[in-house]
């Protein structure tokens, strides 16, 4: 997955980022949340896509997990990934974290 992630190749960092699907499933949100931390300054919206799709997976599971990432990273965040992550959210979580 690192290798992938650290690639240059949009579809190879962009399947380092969905293959982490795979560990949200069993409860471990570190290789996301990595990559999510390594990728909020990456300027394909594809890739933002994928990041904020991953961290709502994560909410699904653990919206406490999701709510320390955002407190700390919602600022730095692009726009796309942090509107996908937060569609979970109620009305008004999400109002607070877009006026961020």
């Amino acid at each position: 997955m690192e290798v992938c992630a650290g690639s240059g190749n949009l579809w190879k960092e962009r399947t380092a980022i969905v293959s982490t699907l795979y560990f949200i499933k069993h409860r471990r949100f570190t290789e996301t949340l990595n990559l999510s931390k390594l990728f909020l300054s990456h300027g394909h919206e594809l890739i933002h896509k994928a990041l904020g799709w991953m961290l709502r997976e994560i909410g699904k599971i653990s919206p406490k997990s999701l709510i320390l990432f955002l407190d700390s990273y919602s600022r730095l965040m692009p726009r796309t990934m942090l509107r996908y992550s937060i569609e979970g959210l109620s009305d008004e979580e999400r109002k607070y974290y877009l006026k961020k």
